[in-house]
């Protein structure tokens, strides 16, 4: 199988997370595309409509796309557990709200970086971020004996989506007030998955 991905991409760090916490690195060959939001690289234009990674090409040529599908496809593929049954609406509220903030929190990275700086919207930036600021919000104050749990894909997601907050918004410093999910983030970090998954700048 083939992963079209870019590193910088939170939604893609999570698939590859996934990949190397479940020993599938293997079956899947990570393929780095350089995209833009102006303009897709063709071949992940020809994988996915809409244009967007990641994209998991299966062997029989069909075609896997959003991150959330793509992860559980992997999980159930080896039965890794990391979508238990046992607090599956949990796992999912917390993977849907890491999302989110990785959502949020690309959109203000195209204001600043693709639009010209005349037409950036500062209210936009703003906006998103208030979200961004709400969503970390919820998983300290309402989320962090799950993300203290046996390993899961919501955990890998809030690791994914703040790791991204650092690498393109850290002077917004998302850890000021939640002072327990920067301590449980500073020890996820750690990880093997995520070291080899890490980009600077």
């Amino acid at each position: 199988m083939e992963l079209l991905m870019a590193a910088a991409s939170p939604f893609a760090r999570k698939v590859r997370v996934l990949l190397r916490e479940t020993d599938q690195l293997k079956a899947v060959k990570e393929v780095h595309i350089a995209t833009s939001p102006y303009k897709s690289d063709p071949k992940v234009q020809a994988a996915n409509p809409t244009g967007r990674i990641p994209v998991l090409i299966k062997p029989d040529g069909t075609n896997l796309y959003d991150s959330r599908v793509i992860t559980r496809y992997l999980d159930s593929r080896v039965n890794a557990g990391l979508y238990p049954e046992k607090g599956l609406w949990d796992v999912l509220t917390i993977e849907a709200t890491a999302d989110s903030i990785m959502d949020s929190a690309v959109s203000i990275s195209y204001e600043i970086r693709a639009r010209p700086e005349h037409l950036i919207s500062s209210d936009w930036v703003d906006a998103q971020w208030v979200k961004v600021a709400n969503g970390c919000k919820a998983l300290q104050s309402r989320w962090l004996v799950n993300l203290n749990s046996r390993l899961n894909m919501g955990q890998i997601s809030v690791a994914c989506a703040l790791a991204y907050l650092d690498l393109r918004h850290g002077a917004r410093n998302w850890r000021k007030g939640n002072d327990a999910l920067a301590e449980w983030f500073n020890s996820f970090e750690g990880r093997t998955s995520m070291i080899d998954t890490h980009v600077d700048g």
